[in-house]
């Protein structure tokens, strides 16, 4: 395993890079961020037609939802691959065709993760909001979205290791990324298939559990950010009176 490693390490991370098309480790994480980085306003905007009281707004959001999150990923690559060409009129490369896909998949999850931290939230802050004059959509741009969004900062960290996971599908549609680079060396290799997909399970496992463990510390932060703001005693507050107690003589 330490000679396929040895011998095919640059493939994994960077794919052919500089001969050839960049792939690999690299393709990887550069697809999962791309899709999260466009999914993530969407996702807002989803949210915020989850919970609107226009039926109009509330009713394709809620389809949506229901629909990507009730197919394999899979389904929705397909999709995508067959319909943007015909939309479009021109050929679709496998990188954008795999966004394209995972863009739509993760705004569905992360509408959900935030609509769900914004009804987490108390509904006397909307109602004093309203009460102080501000609009519908000046309470959710200044109150309640960027509360909502600081609490579920862990559940977007656990959707960007599900994203990186789920980038392994692109080598149906020839995306040159991790699990692709290992295809190519198990077709070069021919006898060793256990050993490179052991490596590549493991450079999934690394990657994974390092976003992971890095949602489970944001996740105890914010618990004791908010346990810390609870037990503080708010600026104009009263001391408690305390009574004296008498020395005993």
């Amino acid at each position: 395993m330490f000679d396929i490693l040895r011998d095919n390490w640059a493939l994994l991370v960077i794919g052919q890079y500089p001969h050839g098309p960049l792939g690999g480790i690299v393709v990887t994480i550069l697809l999962s961020l791309c899709a999260l980085a466009i999914a993530f306003p969407l996702g807002i905007l989803v949210a915020l037609a989850r919970v609107s009281h226009f039926k109009v707004l509330r009713a394709p959001a809620t389809a949506l939802v229901y629909t990507v999150r009730g197919v394999p990923l899979l389904m929705v690559i397909f999709w995508v691959y067959f319909l943007v060409p015909v939309l479009t009129g021109y050929p679709v490369t496998g990188f954008v065709t795999m966004l394209c896909a995972l863009v739509i998949y993760d705004s569905a999850y992360l509408g959900e993760i935030i609509r769900g931290g914004m009804e987490a939230l108390p509904k006397g802050q909307t109602e004093a909001s309203r009460a102080l004059g501000m609009s519908y959509m000046k309470t959710m741009r200044s109150v309640i979205l960027p509360q909502a969004l600081y609490n579920v900062v862990p559940s977007m960290v656990t959707q960007f290791v599900s994203t990186i996971k789920e980038t392994s599908l692109g080598y149906i549609i020839n995306v040159q990324e991790l699990s692709f680079a290992a295809d190519q060396i198990n077709n070069r290799l021919m006898t060793k298939p256990f050993p490179v997909y052991l490596i590549v399970a493991l450079s999934y496992f690394v990657l994974c559990y390092a976003l992971t463990q890095l949602a489970h510390y944001l996740e105890r932060r914010i618990t004791r950010k908010r346990a810390g703001r609870a037990g503080k005693p708010r600026k104009g507050d009263r001391e408690p009176l305390v009574e004296p107690v008498a020395s005993e003589s």
